[in-house]
Formats: structure tokens, sequence, C-alpha cells
């Protein structure tokens, strides 16, 4: 008896401690995995919470950044006009700086022959621009008048109109006849509505007057710093040999890019405007100078300008000859100059810059528009290939140049 107690009670030993060690061991597994399905719950929640947070900081900083374009769009704006503009004469610059001729010295010789032929150019066409503002009531009555006759006679409202004057005519007439003193209503001449329309005008121009000597100023001292601030540029990247000779790359290839896309897109608008001035007025258009430097000007703006060039140089051939066929070729013309430039300089610009999104430049004009008016209709398509180049050579913004091109 003595000799069984021992064995059962190392039986009851051996039978009930593994039945206590699993219970144990299961329970630890079930706490551990609750803990963990625990911990990765708060992962996912805190995930999220921060996934949230950065879109919603990434939307209030996009809010905020082109809220600070529009705010500060009379700093921008001329800023960014004289960076261009430097970039585009610093070939010349550089030219004469090989002829020997210092840097500050060369900039102002360039700025100084760019102004001098602007105000020839305006002291030339200023007889026809003249003309044209003064020819605008007369069009505008001409387009009405041929508007009307399209439709088939005058309108109801026309007719209500006329009646009223034929009712005050003869209330004057009776006025008269009893002796009333009669007042005649004063016209307006066109010498009197120019007037009031260049004085509407006046605080415009003078303000546009005052950015243009700010783009100047920039442009100049741009030009006559050359690459100072391009050696600050390259001394922030580090001491080391090899980042630096990678940003002298990066940035020779990006200037390269900017100055023939600038300067190729220069020489084919002035071609575009020469070639306008001497068709229509081998046309006898009138004031064809002034048409000429209108669409060199529009088209800096794709595809919207030289369409709205054509048609509103359809407009006027058609109220200057009353012809439609007239009207066409004239539209046509303006299309075929257009058209001509842009197949000789088109191709080899293409051949040697990025291609950008036909969809993403009328994006940036839309944008651009609605931002900065006028101006960004003209900086818009320049700022989006400049940015397609800085982005196809840098290398952690490869993906935005990938987007933006075709």
């Amino acid at each position: 008896m003595q000799g069984d107690r021992p064995n059962r009670h190392d039986g009851r030993v051996i039978e009930k401690m593994p039945v206590v060690t699993i219970d144990s061991m299961n329970l630890k597994n079930e706490t551990l995995h609750d803990t963990t399905a625990e911990d990765s719950a708060a992962v996912r929640i805190r995930s999220s919470r921060y996934l949230r947070m950065n879109v919603s900081l990434g939307v209030l900083a996009i809010i905020a950044f082109v809220a600070a374009l529009y705010l500060a769009r009379d700093f921008i704006v001329p800023l960014l006009i004289g960076i261009l503009a430097s970039y585009t004469l610093t070939p010349l610059v550089t030219w004469l700086k090989a002829c020997y001729v210092p840097r500050p010295l060369g900039a102002a010789l360039v700025l100084g022959v760019i102004l001098g032929g602007l105000f020839w150019i305006a002291y030339s066409l200023h007889d026809d621009a003249v003309a044209m503002i003064k020819n605008l009531p007369e069009a505008t009555r001409k387009m009405r008048q041929n508007m009307s006759d399209t439709r088939g006679g005058p309108t109801a409202l026309q007719n209500m109109r006329e009646a009223a004057k034929q009712l005050e005519g003869a209330a004057a007439d009776a006025g008269t006849k009893q002796g009333a003193l009669v007042v005649a209503p004063l016209s307006q001449e066109p010498s009197s509505w120019l007037s009031d329309y260049l004085l509407a005008l006046s605080t415009p121009m003078i303000t546009v007057i005052g950015q243009s000597v700010i783009v100047l100023i920039l442009t100049y001292f741009l030009l006559a710093a050359g690459a100072h601030f391009r050696r600050k540029l390259i001394g922030l990247v580090g001491p080391s040999i090899t980042k630096q000779k990678e940003a002298v790359r990066i940035l020779d290839e990006i200037n390269v890019q900017i100055q023939l896309y600038l300067l190729t897109m220069l020489v084919s608008n002035v071609l575009i405007g020469v070639g306008t001035w001497l068709a229509f007025g081998a046309m006898g258009m009138e004031q064809a100078g002034i048409w000429g430097v209108i669409s060199g000007v529009l088209s800096f703006v794709p595809y919207l300008g030289p369409a709205s060039v054509a048609g509103a140089s359809g407009i006027a051939a058609f109220l200057q000859f009353g012809s439609l066929l007239h009207a066409l070729a004239v539209t046509g013309v303006s299309l075929l100059v257009t058209g001509i430039v842009g197949l000789v300089f088109m191709p080899w610009l293409q051949s040697k810059f990025a291609h950008v999104n036909m969809a993403v430049i009328f994006i940036a004009l839309l944008f651009f528009g609605w931002l900065w008016g006028v101006w960004g209709v003209l900086l818009g398509a320049p700022l989006v290939a400049i940015i397609k180049v800085i982005c196809d050579r840098v290398d952690s913004l490869k993906p935005i140049g990938t987007l933006l091109g075709r």
C-alpha cells in the first residue's frame, strides 16, 4: 500500500501537471493574440489618422500657395518677366563679352537697342493706333447693321426705339411751334469718346509703366550679374567635387534648354508679326502694322492667340471691304503666316526641346489666366515648359516631368 501511494501520487502529478501547463499556455497565447490584434488595430488607426492629416495639410498648403501667388502678383509677375527676359538676352550679352565688351556695358547696350526699337515701332504706328481706336464706334455700328440685315430686318426692340425717337421728334416740333426753348441733345464726337476712353485707361497705364520700369531694372541687373548667382547656387551644394560637377551639368542643361526655347519663341513671333504686317499691307488692310504687332504678341499664347487674331482680322476685313470673300481671305492669310512659321520652327524646336502635353498647356493657360489675368496667359506656356525642363533634369522630380510630357 505504501509502495503504491508514491505511484498514485506520482501518477496524479504526472497526469495533472500537463493539463495545468497546457491551459496556462493557451491563456498566454490568447492574451498575446489579443494584444497583437489590438496593437495592429491601433497602428492602422494611427496610420489612417496620419494619412488624413497629411492629405489635409497638403491641400491647405496648395491653397495657401495659390493664394500667395494671387496676392503677390504685383511682385511675382514683374519678377518672372525680368527672369525670362534675362534668360532670353543672356546669349547676346555673352557674345558682346566675347568681343571684349564688359557685361554691364553689354547689358546696357542690348537693352538700349531693344528700347530704341520699341519706341521707333510705337512712334511709327501711333497714327494707325489712334485711327483704329477712333474707328471702333463706327465699326461697332456697321457690325450691328450687318447682323440686323443678316437676320432679315430690324428687331422688335429696334422698332420700339425708332418709334420712341419719332414721338420725341413730334413732341419737339410741337414745343417749337409754341415758342418753347428746345435744347439740342449733345452728340459725343469720336474725339470726345477717345479722350474719355484714354482717361479711363490712365490708371492701368500708369501701373503698367511702373511695372515695366521695374522689369527693365531687374533685367539689367540680372544680365550684368552674369554667372554670379549660379556660382552661389553651386556653392550651396556642398564641398563635394562630384556633387558640384553634377550641379554644374544640370544647370548648364537647364540654361541651354530655357534659352533655346525663349529665343526660338521670340524669333518665331517676330517673324509672324512681320509676315502678318507685309501680307495685310499687300491685301490693302487698314492699320496693317497694328495687326502685325497684335499678331506677334498674341502668338506667345498657343492656339488661342493665332485663332483670336485670325477671327478679329476677318471681322475687320469684312467691315472694311464689305465682302465675305475678303474676310475669309484675310483670315486664311493670317493662319497661313502662322502655319508657315510654325512648320519651319516648331519641328526644330521640338527636336531640341522637351515635349509638353497639349492638354497640360491648355490647363496652364486657364489656370494662370485666372490667377494673373493677361500676364498669366502670356506667361503660362513658358512657365510650364521651363518646369518640365527642370523636372526632367532632377532625379527626384522626374515623375512630374513624365506627367507633364506627351
